[in-house]
């Protein structure tokens, strides 16, 4: 049985029957009251957002959480489709259980956190940093450096990200898939 000093930033808890992942925790501490420990909680499987108060030492009750590597095969009606790298196995999951589907490139690896008390998946997060081709983008303005303007661009899975003047049209980009900002030029 954990307790709330056990309390740790992206560990899954399990509240009122639904499971909440750690966002945000602290202390409080008073010279009269016993300290108190809060939290900041997001729904893993619901899409709340609460905060929470427990009495310092207080039982808590965290999820076992086993995080594979899978493959993003394709999209259809029923949702996101994985394959297990190591055992072939394929499984589904519904949009909101997909960290940024707009950066899912068929093909590319995510990571599935699965509930090991049922064996079912919680959700998939994509790496931080992702490579894409610019599939269209309109032309720069030569000298219109003085600011850090931006553009729309374009990238190979449809989503639109805003890029510098200089990238074009073809270009291979980086893009931060947790704010879904450019990060840098690669080249080929």
């Amino acid at each position: 049985m954990a307790t709330t000093s056990d309390i740790s930033r992206g560990m899954i808890l399990k509240l009122d029957g639904s499971l909440y992942t750690i966002v945000e925790f602290g202390e409080n501490k008073t010279a009269r009251a016993a300290a108190k420990v809060w939290a900041k909680l997001k729904g893993v499987d619901n899409s709340r957002t609460i905060e929470k108060t427990w009495n310092s030492g207080e039982s808590i009750f965290p999820v076992r959480v086993e995080k594979k590597a899978y493959q993003f095969l394709y999209k259809d009606d029923s949702g996101f489709n994985f394959m297990d790298n190591e055992t072939f196995e394929q499984i589904t999951l519904n949009d909101n259980m997909v960290d940024a589907p707009q950066f899912l490139k068929e093909g590319g690896e995510v990571i599935v956190s699965i509930n090991t008390d049922t064996e079912l998946p919680i959700g998939a997060e994509l790496p931080e940093k992702i490579t894409f081709r610019i599939t269209y983008a309109e032309p720069g303005l030569r000298g219109d450096t003085a600011t850090r303007a931006l553009k729309n661009a374009t990238i190979e899975t449809g989503a639109t990200v805003q890029v510098p003047l200089f990238v074009n049209e073809g270009e291979l980009i980086r893009i931060n898939t947790k704010t879904g900002e450019y990060v840098d030029r690669v080249k080929e």
